[in-house]
């Protein structure tokens, strides 16, 4: 192919390579020259113009890219039309697309203007979906090295990029329960792994919920595998985290085998891997709650694909297992693109819920977020930590004696009473949490009893949260002990608002044990909540002044 500029008189049939306004009249890049452009050009004083000529042994970026795409598509993949030297090859159906990246390679090793691109190996593609696209650079490219590409991306099989159908099979789900485990958990984790399990072509048949024992599990095994699943899911009440835990024992105590536990993928690395009698078996971490797009699902969406998984194949995943979010498996309350990745940089929004509704039992006749420490009643001084650390707005949850508590916080927090206080801890989570705005991205969960926690224990729970890097719930520490408040993600928002009794969130920080992150702090204020008149006693050994 000739290219460059040429007097208009010889650009008859050649390709204008530049959209541009030649004597007043606009012409478009690629158009082909006619007799009649040539000696209107002539006429407008027009000199030279810059062309490609296209020679005898050259094929035009169109039909080069098009006998480039056909060569490439493999099953389950169809080719779009041509034109501007471009192809693309789109999924046919659902599945996974599978690729030869050193056929890829070689194609685009042939010669700098022959590309081709795809999506990543094994990645989750959906009908219509964009897998590859061939693109020819400059407008035509010599037989020769086209052919050569073509012989590149002839590979035998499947094709050079191919897109495996997901196989339906019948799955069973079993969930283990644990004293302050709400119903409505079970009920939502139902729910989000039906919608994954059909989005992938598949039927979630049997559903059993057990007790958290390796007896139990073992029971419910058998059941599922006796009605004909072809998958197990077990979601434990209790996060697994170790081979000998108790959801791995139950496995093996009916007869099945754990291939693998673990794996380099976040969120996701507390999955297991088991067989039961040739039945796959998955032990999903606290995260396959979320629908949020984990470990799980990429163990999954290949077992349906008829991809072998193997114990090496799961610790071959750590290159890009740091999973983010993306928008066709959204997750509620969360951006599609990761929080340090907005427009402008900014700190997180962060809120707090400060329960103060308990009746104080054993403190005895006094209400102890009354009790003044330091010239200050106990409520006020965790109202003023939280508020020095930036958190805003502060919401204090009221319930047993509310009028006295709310004149003793003042007017500069938000004050929501708990009607149900005496059904639980849960209920006034429930009051606190709706409280919050929806722009919030956190929210700090404290205690209105732990006068010693300052503003400087929560920058340290708000400069370590980051739920892009794993750490969406923030646990102070003291000597290895979790303590009090938390930081917690908006994502854990809605299963908090469903928890039941008088239990607060804690069982929430087991299941979702891959996202938590403990903060190390340099005194035990985090472990002292001031509950009784020994507490009390403590209190005052450490040099702070009580009045009662």
């Amino acid at each position: 192919m000739r290219f460059g500029p040429v007097p208009v008189s010889e650009a008859a049939g050649a390709l204008l390579v530049h959209g541009q306004t030649l004597g007043g009249r606009k012409y478009r890049k690629g158009r082909i020259l006619s007799d009649d452009d040539v000696g209107q050009l002539i006429a407008d004083g027009v000199e030279t113009v810059t062309v490609a000529i296209i020679e005898a042994d050259d094929v035009g970026e169109n039909d080069a890219a098009r006998r480039l795409a056909e060569a490439a598509t493999g099953d389950g993949v169809g080719t779009g039309i041509a034109g501007t030297g471009r192809v693309n090859l789109f999924a046919a159906h659902d599945g996974i697309v599978r690729i030869d990246p050193a056929a890829i390679d070689r194609v685009n090793a042939v010669d700098e203007g022959i590309t081709m691109s795809t999506l990543h190996p094994l990645d989750r593609v959906e009908a219509g979906q964009v897998v590859a696209t061939v693109k020819i650079i400059p407008f035509a490219v010599g037989e020769a090295r086209l052919a050569q590409a073509e012989a590149a991306a002839r590979v035998v099989g499947s094709g050079l990029v191919s897109v495996l159908p997901y196989r339906h099979r019948r799955f069973a789900l079993v969930q283990t329960t644990l004293p302050g485990l709400a119903p409505r958990l079970i009920a939502k984790t139902e729910g989000v792994i039906r919608a994954r399990v059909e989005a992938l072509g598949s039927t979630l048949g049997r559903s059993d919920t057990v007790a958290h024992t390796p007896e139990a599990i073992a029971h419910a095994l058998g059941a599922a595998r006796d009605a004909g699943a072809e998958i197990i899911l077990v979601v434990g009440a209790s996060a697994t985290t170790d081979r000998r835990d108790v959801v791995p024992a139950g496995i093996e105590a009916a007869k099945g085998t754990v291939r693998h536990f673990g794996m380099p993928v976040d969120p996701g690395n507390l999955t297991a891997l088991a067989d039961l009698g040739g039945i796959p078996v998955l032990a999903l971490p606290g995260s396959a709650r979320s629908p949020r797009v984990g470990g799980n699902d990429i163990l999954l969406e290949r077992m349906l694909a008829g991809i072998e998984v193997e114990s090496a194949h799961i610790m071959g995943m750590g290159v890009g297992g740091l999973l983010k979010e993306i928008p066709s498996r959204p997750l509620p309350r969360m951006k599609a693109a990761p929080r340090d990745r907005v427009d402008a940089p900014r700190a997180p929004r962060f809120a707090a819920v400060i329960l103060a509704a308990g009746q104080s039992r054993r403190m005895g006749a006094e209400n102890k977020l009354l009790i003044r420490v330091d010239g200050k009643p106990m409520i006020r001084r965790a109202i003023d930590a939280v508020a020095q650390s930036g958190a805003s707005p502060v919401v204090v949850v009221t319930g047993h004696e509310a009028e006295r508590v709310a004149d003793a916080v003042g007017g500069d927090a938000v004050v929501v009473h708990n009607p149900d206080y005496e059904d639980g801890l849960s209920t006034s989570l429930r009051v606190g949490l709706a409280a919050l705005p929806e722009t919030c991205e956190g929210a700090l969960i404290a205690l209105g009893d732990m006068p010693r926690v300052g503003p400087a224990h929560l920058h340290k729970l708000m400069a370590a949260f980051d739920p892009d890097a794993g750490r969406a719930i923030c646990v102070p520490t003291w000597n290895g002990k979790r303590g009090n408040p938390v930081l917690w993600d908006s994502q854990f928002f809605d299963e908090m608002s469903h928890l039941s009794g008088d239990v607060g969130a804690k069982h929430l920080i087991g299941d979702n044990a891959d996202v938590v992150h403990e903060v190390p702090m340099d005194d035990d204020s985090v472990l002292l909540d001031v509950d009784s008149p020994a507490a009390l006693e403590e209190l005052a050994r450490s040099g702070a002044k009580i009045e009662r």
